[in-house]
């Protein structure tokens, strides 16, 4: 399968076949295909909350509109974006940093303006904290979906949820904004889907001003 091909073959499946489970291979598989995905400095704000027990599930189905998926696909993926993760205590700023230098890619020299850079991006506001985390986050989403696609899984990313009974619910530290939850499974048997949406064509996205 090529990337139009999975672009194209890419839904938001709406119904998903409870019975039919994703192996922790798979699972795997996808996640680590989707952290090939580029991030600001290779800081990597995201992280997931995986579910897959009909406790967890029904938790979440109650506070996110109840939306029958939630509780049908194999397993949802609470999407976090680290807000924090620009800040040089950070385990995973630490982690880059030590690569950069194993690599060669920085010299010791450059830790303080690779400090101060990230600062000066991410932290001159919450509105910039809030950006770092939910863009970053974004991107590696849409290649979660795009991995699932490839390896035969469906998926359907959910905006519908009260974003702070969710994270109360599940103990989610305050660093962390939730700007998505992901169905992933298998769709219903027999199931067929309505012709794909409109897209926007290339003269409706181009603009000028």
């Amino acid at each position: 399968m090529n990337f139009q091909d999975i672009i194209q073959k890419r839904r938001s499946i709406n119904f998903f076949d409870p019975k039919k489970n994703v192996s922790e291979d798979i699972l795997v598989k996808m996640i680590e295909m989707a952290s090939n995905t580029p991030s600001s400095f290779n800081l990597q704000p995201w992280n997931l909350m995986v579910l897959k027990t009909p406790m967890e599930k029904e938790k979440l189905k109650a506070l996110a509109w109840d939306q029958p998926k939630v509780v049908e696909a194999p397993v949802v993926l609470i999407v976090l974006a680290d807000m924090n993760g620009w800040q040089e205590d950070h385990p995973t700023f630490k982690k880059n940093w030590k690569k950069n230098l194993e690599t060669g890619t920085m010299q010791k020299e450059q830790r303080e303006w690779f400090i101060n850079a990230t600062k000066s991006l991410y932290n001159w506001s919450p509105d910039a904290n809030l950006a770092f985390a939910a863009k970053n986050t974004g991107f590696f989403a849409m290649s979660l979906m795009y991995a699932a696609t490839s390896l035969g899984l469906e998926t359907h990313p959910m905006d519908g949820f009260d974003h702070e009974a969710v994270k109360k619910e599940f103990k989610i530290p305050d660093n962390f904004w939730v700007p998505l939850l992901l169905a992933v499974g298998y769709k219903q048997p027999d199931l067929e889907l309505h012709p794909a949406k409109w897209r926007k064509k290339y003269n409706e996205i181009v603009v000028s001003f």
